[in-house]
C-alpha cells in the first residue's frame, strides 16, 4: 500500500452526470467561460489529465519512462554532482532542466544529438543561449558517464562571442554620499547600504550576514554561497594600513547596526522585523536606490565599488581576494588595469609627495623628544 500520497483538485473541473461506461463526465469551465468536455476515462489516466492540461493551457504532463530525457533529468537532479554544486547553481540550473523535462522529456536518451540541443539553443540570445549551452554541456557530461555513452552531445557545440560590457558599474563617491543623504541612519535600506559596501559582498551573501557571523577577535566571518569559499573582513578590529582610509565607512556601519530598534538574527530585515529572501532582495535594493535618484546602480555595483577601493589604497591583489571573497585573481588584476592606471594618472603633484612611512616615524620621534624636553 502506497502512504504520503495525496490527491490534488484540478481546478474548473465540474462533474456533469455519469458515462454509460461508469465512469464520471466532467467539463472544464473556469467562471464565466464556455465548458470544455472531457474524455471519457478515468480523472487519472494520462489521456484525462493531457486532455485536461491542454484546456488549462498549460503543458502536458510527462511521463517519466526509463531511458528518457525525461528520467535522466530527475536521475541528474537527484546525483551527487548535481547535490555538490552551489545552492545558487542549482536553483538556476533546476529550471532549465525542469525546461529541458517539459519539452523533450519523451524523447530518448541514445537518440539525444548536437543537431537536438542546437534547435534548442536557437530559442535564446548571447548570454542566455551561453548559459543554457552551459547547462547542457553538464548535463549531457553526467549522461555520457552515467548511460556508458561514446560521447556528450553537446561537446561539438560552441558558446557564441558576447560584445565585452562592464556589467554592473560601480558606484562613485557623490552618488554613495546620495544614498546616505536619502536614507538615513535607521533606515533599514541605510544599513543594506552600508552592509553591502563595507563588505563588498554579493548581496546573496550580505542578506544572511548577522551578529553571529562576528567572533570574539572581531572578525566578520561567512562562506560564499556562490563557491562556497571563506570570507573574513575586519569588523570590530584595528584595520589592516592599506585600509586605514576606510575607518569612516566602517563607522557608518557601526552606526547603523547600532540604530536598530530590535535585533534579529540577519541585520539585513523587512521593516517588520523578518529575514529578507535571497531571491527578492536584489530588486527591493535597486528599488530603493532609484528612489534616492540614482539611476543604473546596483547591490553588486557596491562589490565593485570596493574593490576599487581597495585597489586604489594598493591593496595587493591577495589581499583584495581575501577581503572580497574573489577567487580569480586574475579578475582583480582586469579591476587593477582599468581603474589602478586611472588613480596613478590622477594624482596631483601634492599627492605624489606624501612622506613614507620612515619619514612619518621620524617625525613623530622628533616631536616626542621636543615634548619631553
Amino acid at each position: 500500500m502506497r502512504r504520503g500520497l495525496r490527491s490534488v483538485k484540478l481546478k474548473h473541473l465540474n462533474p456533469s452526470g455519469i458515462w454509460p461506461s461508469g465512469n464520471p463526465r466532467f467539463y472544464y469551465r473556469p467562471k464565466g467561460k464556455k465548458g470544455i468536455p472531457m474524455p471519457d476515462l478515468p480523472i487519472d489516466h494520462p489521456a484525462f489529465l493531457k486532455a485536461y492540461a491542454e484546456a488549462h493551457g498549460a503543458p502536458a504532463p510527462v511521463v517519466v519512462r526509463s531511458g528518457t530525457l525525461a528520467a535522466a533529468v530527475v536521475a541528474y537532479k537527484g546525483s551527487e554532482v548535481f547535490r555538490g554544486l552551489a545552492a545558487s547553481t542549482r536553483a538556476r540550473r533546476r529550471t532549465a532542466l525542469d525546461d529541458i523535462l517539459t519539452l523533450y522529456g519523451s524523447g530518448k536518451v541514445a537518440d539525444l544529438e548536437d543537431r537536438h540541443i542546437r534547435k534548442d539553443l536557437e530559442r535564446f540570445q548571447t548570454h542566455a543561449r551561453n548559459g543554457r549551452l552551459k547547462i547542457w554541456r553538464a548535463f549531457c557530461a553526467w549522461m555520457a558517464t552515467e548511460y556508458k555513452l561514446p560521447a556528450s552531445a553537446a561537446a561539438t557545440l560552441s558558446r557564441v562571442k558576447v560584445p565585452k560590457s562592464d556589467g554592473h558599474i560601480p558606484w562613485d563617491g557623490e552618488q554613495i554620499s546620495q544614498f546616505r543623504a536619502f536614507w538615513p541612519i535607521g533606515s533599514v535600506e541605510r544599513l543594506a547600504f552600508e552592509l553591502l559596501y563595507w563588505t563588498g559582498a554579493r548581496i546573496s551573501d550580505a542578506v544572511c550576514l548577522g551578529e553571529g557571523n562576528i567572533d570574539h577577535d572581531g572578525w566578520l566571518n561567512f562562506r560564499q554561497v556562490k563557491t562556497g569559499g571563506e570570507v573574513s573582513i575586519p569588523y570590530d578590529r584595528e584595520l589592516p594600513t592599506f585600509a586605514e582610509d576606510f575607518a569612516e565607512d566602517l563607522a557608518q556601519l557601526h552606526r547603523a547596526i547600532n540604530a536598530r530598534n530590535d535585533r534579529h538574527v540577519t541585520f539585513m530585515t523587512t521593516r517588520q522585523g523578518a529575514s529578507r529572501s535571497a531571491k527578492s532582495v536584489s530588486q527591493w535594493f535597486a528599488r530603493k536606490v532609484r528612489e534616492a535618484g540614482i539611476e543604473g546602480r546596483t547591490a553588486h555595483g557596491l562589490r565593485k565599488s570596493r574593490t576599487i577601493d581597495l585597489i586604489e589604497a594598493e591593496a595587493t591583489t591577495h589581499q583584495i581576494g581575501a577581503w572580497t571573497g574573489h577567487e580569480s585573481l586574475k579578475e582583480i588584476e582586469n579591476y587593477g588595469k582599468k581603474y589602478g592606471r586611472r588613480r596613478a594618472l590622477s594624482k596631483t603633484k601634492k599627492e605624489q609627495k606624501v612622506p613614507t612611512i620612515p619619514e612619518k616615524f621620524q617625525k613623530k620621534q622628533k616631536n616626542e623628544t621636543k615634548t619631553a624636553s
